[in-house]
């Protein structure tokens, strides 16, 4: 980022500008926000089948989800600014789940977590009439997680690539599945 140009006006100011500018950083508006909302995503609880006890998991203490700033599970879609479709999502439930994105509030965010979310997984063969061939038929997603169902590392890695899409940097590695 570009320092812009300060205009000094005794040469005590002068020589004080290089340690003033070690310690303060300038940075617009849009990146700092972007950085508070990366930073403090609620998800939408809103689990469907098998997938969505591998979120519960990630939730808990083992995989301290908290580290990343999205403990915090809403159980409105008022409060919240990511949903985790996780889970095989039928026709008759379509409605619904496009509803409570609907009723979210900008900016919002997406996380198909699974593979019956992101293509109707194994429920999916010719002349199927009950299940969504994907969530994003519904509403756009943001970040796709595959998995059958996937671990607990691969949502924290979902998560992350979320907040990278969010603020255009990567702030943590990459999650490990072997620690």
């Amino acid at each position: 980022m570009e320092t812009p140009n300060l205009t000094i006006a005794t040469p005590e100011l002068a020589a004080a500008l290089p340690e003033v500018q070690r310690l303060v950083r300038f940075a617009k508006l849009e990146e700092l926000l972007a950085l508070g909302r990366a930073n403090s995503l609620w998800p939408l609880t809103f689990g469907l089948a098998c997938c969505a006890i591998e979120m519960m998991a990630t939730g808990a203490a083992r995989f301290d989800l908290a580290r990343f700033g999205a403990e915090v599970f809403r159980p409105s879609p008022r409060q919240a600014d990511v949903m985790i479709v996780a889970g095989t999502v039928n026709k008759k439930m379509a409605p619904v789940i496009k509803t409570l994105y609907d009723q979210m509030l900008e900016p919002k965010w997406v996380i198909a977590l699974g593979n019956c979310a992101i293509s109707g997984g194994p429920f999916v063969y010719p002349g199927q009439y009950a299940v969504v061939e994907g969530v994003d038929k519904l509403f756009p997603v943001d970040v796709y997680v595959p998995g059958c169902p996937p671990r607990p590392e691969a949502l924290l890695e979902g998560i992350l690539m979320l907040e990278e899409k969010i603020t255009g940097k990567r702030r943590w590695p990459k999650v490990d599945p072997e620690q």
